[in-house]
C-alpha cells in the first residue's frame, strides 16, 4: 500500500499546461493566484516481531505544499513536511522512522505550454521504476496525439511521507537517466516501454501494456538489465483485473532470472508488486502470486491483499488488510494490518499501523 500522499509529476504537468491561457499578469499576481495544498496527519504503528523486540510510536506530521499560477508559461513550487513524536515504545523507535524532524521536499521551477514542459529542482516523480522525491530535471513532449514523451535524470532521492522521512541521498556518482513513453492511441491500450540508464551501474528497459474496459483488465509487463558488474537481471509481470458493482479483484505473477534476480531494476522506484512489506519478489529465482479483493461503498473502502513468493530460501507469505474511510472530502482515516511469515528464516511478525488526516 502506498501511504504517501501522492500527485504525479506528469498529471500535475499536463494540467498545468490546460491552464496556460489564463496567465497572471505579474509576478505579484502569480503569487496572489497561487494554490496552497497539504495534510495534518497523526499516525501510529506498532509492530510484534517473532524474533526480536516489538517497535511501535507515534506521530503529528503535517505537509505544506504552495504553486504559484503561471506566468508566461512559468510556475514554481515549494514544499515542506514535518512531524513531532508523540510516544514510542523503546527509545530510538520515532527517530529510526524519521530520520530529520523537518525537511524541504519540493523547491521547483517549472515551464509548460500545449506542446512541451520542463521542471528543474526537486520534485515529486512516480514512474515505473522511479519514485519518491528527487532532485532532477524533467521534460516532456505532449504534443504528439496520444502520446506523452518523459526525458528525466536524477541525482538525488528521498523517500518521504508522514510514515517516514530520509535525507536526499546520491542514487549514483553520476545519478541516472530515464526516457518513458505512453501511447494510448489504440482503444483501451496503454503502452509504455522505457529505457533507465544508471552510469558505470546498469542500464535496463522494458515495456509495459496494458489492456482496460470497465469491468476488465490486463497487463503484461518484461523488463531487462545490462549490468556493470555481475549477471544482468530479468523481470515479468502478469495480472488480471475485473470490477464488478464496487467489487474489485486482480490476481497476478511476478518472476525473476534464475541468476540475477531483478538486478539494479528496482534500486530506484517500484511500481510492480503491490504489498506493502514485499521482502522477496526480486532476488534470484523468485516466484510471487499475489491477488487482492477490494469493495468500495458509502465512503468505506475495504481491501484484502496476498501473496506467496517462492524462493531458494525458502517461502514467505504476506496478507495485508486495510480499511479506509472518508467521513469528508477533507477528513479521512485508514487502518492496516500486515502479516508476515517467512516460514524457513524467522522473518515472521505482525504489523498495525493507523492514520487519521485532514487534508486542504
Amino acid at each position: 500500500m502506498n501511504k504517501t500522499l501522492k500527485i504525479s509529476l506528469l498529471a500535475s504537468t499536463i494540467l498545468l499546461t490546460t491552464n496556460m491561457y489564463a496567465d497572471a499578469t505579474s509576478i505579484k499576481d502569480a503569487f496572489a493566484k497561487g494554490t496552497t495544498s497539504g495534510d495534518i496527519t497523526v499516525y501510529y504503528e506498532n509492530s510484534d516481531i517473532d524474533s526480536g523486540s516489538d517497535v511501535g510510536f507515534s506521530s503529528a506530521s503535517m505537509g505544506l505544499g504552495f504553486e504559484t499560477d503561471s506566468i508566461n508559461g512559468f510556475s514554481a513550487a515549494v514544499g515542506f513536511r514535518a512531524q513531532t513524536e508523540i510516544s514510542e515504545e523503546n527509545d530510538g523507535d520515532f527517530d529510526g522512522a524519521y530520520a530529520n524532524n523537518a525537511i524541504m521536499h519540493t523547491a521547483a521551477i517549472k515551464y509548460a505550454n500545449s506542446d512541451f514542459f520542463i521542471s528543474v529542482g526537486r520534485q515529486e516523480i512516480d514512474l515505473e521504476w522511479l519514485g519518491d522525491y528527487n532532485e532532477s530535471v524533467v521534460a516532456g513532449i505532449t504534443s504528439i496525439p496520444d502520446t506523452t514523451i518523459i526525458l528525466g535524470y536524477t541525482d538525488r532521492q528521498a523517500e518521504i511521507a508522514f510514515d517516514t522521512t530520509a535525507d536526499f541521498e546520491e542514487i549514483t556518482e553520476d545519478g541516472a537517466y530515464v526516457l518513458d513513453v505512453k501511447y494510448s492511441g489504440i482503444e483501451n491500450i496503454e503502452l509504455n516501454p522505457y529505457f533507465y540508464s544508471a552510469p558505470d551501474v546498469a542500464d535496463f528497459y522494458g515495456l509495459k501494456a496494458s489492456y482496460d474496459m470497465d469491468m476488465f483488465g490486463l497487463t503484461a509487463h518484461y523488463a531487462t538489465s545490462s549490468e556493470d558488474m555481475g549477471s544482468d537481471g530479468e523481470i515479468y509481470n502478469l495480472e488480471g483485473r475485473a470490477n464488478i458493482a464496487g467489487l474489485s479483484a486482480s490476481l497476478g505473477y511476478i518472476g525473476t532470472d534464475d541468476t540475477a534476480g531483478a538486478g539494479s531494476i528496482p534500486a530506484y522506484g517500484d511500481n510492480m508488486n503491490p504489498m506493502d512489506e514485499a521482502g522477496y519478489a526480486y532476488g534470484a529465482d523468485e516466484k510471487t502470486v499475489y491477488g487482492s479483493l477490494s469493495y468500495d461503498f458509502s465512503g468505506l473502502t475495504l481491501t484484502a491483499l496476498y501473496s506467496t513468493t517462492e524462493t531458494a530460501a525458502g517461502d514467505a507469505d504476506e496478507l495485508n488488510l486495510i480499511g479506509e474511510y472518508s467521513f469528508t472530502e477533507e477528513l479521512s482515516a485508514a487502518v492496516v494490518y500486515v502479516g508476515y511469515d517467512d516460514k524457513d528464516n524467522g522473518g515472521d511478525f505482525d504489523k498495525v499501523y493507523a492514520n487519521i488526516t485532514y487534508s486542504f
